[in-house]
């Protein structure tokens, strides 16, 4: 599933195309994805001009004139897709050409910007829907999210808070969604990685007894805002079903440190371990013994 490095790469993708710009048609070519679409999912977005596309955790957010929002998730398989009247795109180093099978495109936006937004899903696992801003507060998808990780609010004293007592894993901490939104099982991975601390010490050990954080949550603030920021700046991870919008292929995996690294040496200078996976929470999880602790 396409973390937050993904989501927020294909935001910047589509945001030239369709910040700004009126939905001339919309279409929803099939009952449902992941849900149903609303009944009025169509009819709330013809003629809709979009004047900011934001990003909220893994969700992509299109406000409109109107005081609605157009709520995205890709889901397993997602993606969108941009045709100009030229139709190119600038293929990069790791450009890997779209699948051409439409029957899994299954919404269409044509925008006034001259560009056709296409997403394509063919697990049907993402979903789309229309929600009037003053209700999101309200909203079952958003209303547990936890802060932003790249927010000014998320800081080392935010996480302690949220770790203070909790006897679960630090792995299994950080990948729920209300203690820190956006968050997936690689960048967990890689962030405890450059921290040097193991996915399976406690969360509360992020905190003091009085709620303080400790020089280990500072060391875990730092590393998740730098490989959230770089796996950004790269584009995201390509791993399996990821594309930009472009059709270039993301290239943070290039740059990973632990996952799906098992068998191979540790990066981390006069290390010298080995990185190993096991099962956690139904997960893979990869990391250094030795370094991590």
């Amino acid at each position: 599933m396409p973390e937050l490095p993904e989501v927020e790469t294909v935001r910047r993708g589509l945001q030239p195309v369709m910040e700004g710009a009126k939905i001339l048609v919309a279409e929803a070519r099939r009952p449902d994805l992941r849900f149903p679409f609303q009944p009025d999912f169509v009819a709330r977005l013809k003629g809709q001009v979009v004047t900011g596309l934001g990003r909220r955790a893994k969700y992509l957010m299109a406000d409109l004139a109107s005081g609605d929002v157009l709520l995205m998730h890709l889901g397993m398989s997602g993606s969108f897709r941009v045709i100009k009247p030229d139709n190119e795109a600038a293929p990069g180093e790791f450009h890997y050409p779209r699948a051409k099978d439409s029957v899994h495109d299954h919404v269409l936006f044509r925008m006034s910007s001259g560009a056709d937004i296409v997403f394509n899903d063919p697990r049907r696992f993402g979903y789309m829907k229309v929600i009037a801003r003053n209700a999101l507060d309200e909203e079952p998808l958003l209303r547990d999210l936890g802060p932003e990780p790249l927010g000014n609010e998320f800081d080392a004293a935010m996480l302690a808070r949220s770790c203070q007592g909790k006897t679960t894993s630090l792995k299994a901490a950080l990948l729920d969604q209300r203690v820190v939104a956006g968050l997936g099982n690689i960048y967990v991975c890689e962030a405890l990685h450059r921290s040097h601390l193991s996915p399976r010490r406690i969360a509360a050990t992020l905190s003091t007894r009085k709620g303080e954080p400790t020089d280990h949550a500072k060391r875990l603030v730092g590393a998740i805002h730098t490989v959230l920021n770089d796996a950004i700046k790269a584009g995201g991870s390509s791993l399996r079903d990821h594309r930009q919008t472009s059709g270039e292929l993301g290239y943070f995996q290039h740059s990973f440190k632990v996952y799906d690294r098992e068998g191979e040496k540790c990066t981390t200078p006069a290390c010298g371990g080995t990185i190993k996976r096991f099962t956690q929470n139904g997960r893979s999880t990869f990391w250094c013994p030795k370094c991590q602790k």
